[in-house]
């Protein structure tokens, strides 16, 4: 299971999807904007979603002057954290920005869904952003809490449980806890922007009833560092990204936390992507 997307769909491969900025507008204007992304591997925390392949991506989001906004946001997957059904990730959500001094604080939820799949997949999440400047850096720190849901419990105790379908603690319910900070700064001049990210996962150090987690280890630190730049009506970026988790501390997750061909899905990797946005 797999990602609320806090940073712009240009980063979308680092981590995350819907992008939650809203754009300035006259009283009660609504605004309708979206965007499409073609990215070398869909990481969410620093894990790939797709077997470390490409994915599709794509969302749109529409927002009111009074800061009101809502909107969804999908991927293709493959791997680890697959369903059945269409194999897809599906994000709807919707929140509220209130301006303050020097920038703006923004608080919603997701609802992350995988259609055609398993019935304890989908679960819930609400989010807590601040946003500001310093400088020329445009800065990000924020909060993700997913309370005590099946989707998250830690059902299965191993890798191994999971593939026997044996189930430790059916119907066990769990909660996540994701802090994170995001960075950028852009180059004078140019359509260069560089940007940073850092994330720290908490929650069910086991499997799912369906053999995934979104904390696979139950805690561990994500973080990447990219760049992007803006051609026309394209936006190209480029993303180192990795976790601290090691492998033997991933041990027992196998056979699920794994490629299809054997290899680690969170080793570092360089992300690339392609978006368009209107």
């Amino acid at each position: 299971m797999h990602s609320p997307k806090y940073f712009a769909l240009a980063l979308a491969a680092t981590a995350a999807a819907p992008a939650f900025a809203q754009d300035t507008a006259p009283p009660d204007e609504i605004t309708v904007s979206g965007d499409v992304a073609l990215v070398s591997d869909y990481r969410f925390r620093g894990v790939s979603q797709t077997d470390k392949e490409i994915a599709i991506q794509g969302g749109a989001s529409i927002a009111h002057s009074s800061g009101v906004y809502s909107g969804f946001w999908a991927s293709n997957l493959a791997g680890w954290g697959t369903f059945g059904g269409s194999n897809t990730e599906l994000d709807l959500y919707a929140g509220y920005v209130l301006p303050i001094s020097g920038g703006d604080i923004d608080v919603g939820g997701t609802w992350f869904m995988y259609p055609g799949g398993s019935d304890t997949t989908d679960f819930v999440e609400f989010y807590a952003k601040l946003n500001g400047t310093i400088g020329p850096a445009a800065l990000t720190a924020g909060v993700a809490y997913a309370p005590a849901q099946e989707a998250l419990g830690n059902v299965f105790f191993t890798g191994a449980a999971s593939a026997a379908g044996i189930a430790n603690d059916p119907g066990d319910k769990e909660d996540n806890l994701y802090l994170f900070g995001d960075g950028s700064v852009g180059v004078p001049n140019t359509p260069i922007t560089f940007n940073a990210h850092i994330g720290y996962s908490d929650g069910n150090p086991g499997l799912g009833p369906n053999g995934t987690s979104i904390a696979p280890t139950g805690s561990y630190w994500d973080w990447s560092l990219g760049a992007e730049a803006v051609y026309k009506a394209l936006t190209f970026g480029v993303a180192y990204v990795d976790t601290d988790i090691s492998r033997s501390e991933s041990a027992y997750l196998l056979p699920n936390f794994q490629e299809t061909s054997g290899g680690r899905i969170d080793d570092a990797t360089v992300v690339f992507s392609v978006s368009a946005g209107f």
